[in-house]
């Protein structure tokens, strides 16, 4: 299955740092890109994978060395336990959805096609996007719009979509789209209707909620020396992720120890952000907004 082309690869994987012998952890197997290329630098270790997507289970890898995990990465301290491994040397999350799910129009990720709105990652999940905007109040939309796709006019289209909705639920792409229509700026339609599908499916999925848990885990999960390295695509999961490597925190200064001294849990390996050359870029689209973050824990 044509899943997803990885995003800065070497980049990512050697900011690893591999050890043969070592534990690492893929929190976002997808379509094993990163699962695979980490394998190559293993002897005696073991990679850990994480995906909730059910097709994800397609891709994985028949390996002794090779564990799968088919859930969300907000259990990962849960079920490192259950594999009875208490701390890894390093652990990547490659947080982009992939061009997989994008393409297929009965998953509800892209307007470019007709299909329900779904966009659910976890397909076994009972909540979608049709349920926000059907169910959630205008002024819940609203914030959604605000915070997750950085949208001026979130209230104007908060009360477009409520007011669209009294006479027919929102089910298909078509009924969202057409909603929206008015509000389209012209020679930008595609960069606002992406803004939208994208704080939808961040509610959707509580990718912010849940990255934030995640991270909050690797302070105990990660052995001193290991690493973590993350790749975002957008302003508020690179926020997150920034803040998290710099302070420990998603918000506010570090914490100080009795002395004064600032007490973090990671130092940045890369003090500028790594990010995709135009060979790369050309190449493949999708990684125009990629960022790439590397730390050692202390």
């Amino acid at each position: 299955m044509s899943y997803h082309t990885p995003v800065l690869l070497k980049e990512s994987v050697d900011g690893l740092n591999i050890k043969p012998n070592g534990i690492y952890v893929d929190v976002t197997f997808g379509g094993g890109g990163h699962s695979r290329e980490i394998l190559k630098h293993l002897k005696t270790g073991k990679l850990v994978a994480f995906d909730q997507d059910d097709d994800a289970l397609q891709n994985q890898i028949h390996d002794k060395r090779f564990l799968f995990a088919h859930h969300n990465f907000r259990f990962l301290k849960n079920f490192l336990k259950y594999y009875k491994i208490d701390q890894v040397d390093g652990i990547i999350a490659d947080l982009g959805v992939s061009s997989h799910h994008f393409d297929q129009p009965e998953r509800g990720f892209s307007f470019r096609f007709d299909g329900k709105l779904d966009m659910r990652m976890n397909q076994q999940a009972r909540f979608s996007a049709a349920d926000i905007l059907n169910n959630y109040e205008e002024a819940e939309i609203a914030k959604i719009f605000w915070e997750y796709g950085e949208l001026q006019n979130s209230r104007k289209l908060a009360h477009a979509i409520v007011s669209g909705r009294s006479g027919k639920k929102l089910v298909e792409i078509k009924d969202l789209v057409d909603l929206l229509m008015p509000f389209l700026p012209k020679h930008a339609e595609h960069k606002f209707l992406a803004k939208v599908f994208q704080a939808l499916r961040i509610e959707v999925n509580r990718e912010i909620e849940f990255l934030q848990n995640m991270l909050l885990q690797t302070t105990d999960v990660i052995k001193p020396g290991g690493r973590l390295v993350v790749l975002t695509y957008h302003s508020l999961e690179d926020r997150v992720v920034k803040n998290f490597i710099k302070t420990g925190k998603f918000e506010g200064e570090a914490e100080k120890d009795f002395y004064g001294n600032f007490k973090v849990p990671f130092i940045a390996v890369n003090r500028k952000v790594i990010i995709p050359g135009d060979k790369e870029i050309n190449e493949n689209n999708r990684a125009r907004s990629a960022k790439l973050r590397i730390a050692e824990k202390v």
